[in-house]
């Protein structure tokens, strides 16, 4: 049987990588608890469908909210890093750990440059495997604001990668 507690680990990981901290991404994970509580269980088709939703539009939110207060910080904002997976076993260890930093920070970076829109989009897609129509749906948006969400993400994408 399907429960909150099944997806909380894959909750935590979308909020994390939307708000990038570890902190923020708990508060929201709990946020969508308390809304799951009051949903009527037969008006639930997926409860990992009704769940991302609720998280992905609390961390659109939150993301805005943050957006303007870091309007008044000086300096440039970076999300905390976690470990979020297992890391294979290296030939050079040390190697394995600056590749590893290095591109979970650029990833991070990358995430701060997107609106929160885009930011969702990217991550449900590209992350998480969500089919287009899925995200436009979770997101209340129509498949052409999809599109181009998309086309605005490949400007960022194409600068990281150069």
């Amino acid at each position: 049987m399907e429960t909150f507690e099944t997806y909380r680990p894959y909750l935590f990981a979308i909020a994390y990588r939307m708000l990038g901290s570890a902190m923020d991404a708990e508060d929201m994970v709990q946020d969508t608890y308390l809304r799951y509580q009051t949903a009527l269980p037969q008006s639930l088709h997926s409860l990992k469908a009704y769940l991302t939703t609720i998280l992905v539009r609390l961390c659109m939110n939150q993301l805005q909210l943050a957006r303007r207060k870091r309007e008044q910080y000086v300096g440039p904002w970076l999300p905390e890093p976690i470990l979020t997976e297992e890391i294979p076993e290296s030939a050079d260890p040390e190697e394995q750990v600056e590749k590893e930093e290095s591109i979970s920070l650029a990833f991070l970076i990358l995430l701060e440059q997107l609106q929160p829109f885009e930011r969702a989009v990217f991550l449900l897609r590209e992350v998480f495997e969500y089919e287009f129509a899925e995200i436009a749906g979770m997101l209340e948006k129509s498949e052409a604001a999809r599109s181009e969400a998309r086309t605005s993400l490949s400007m960022p994408l194409d600068n990281a990668l150069s």
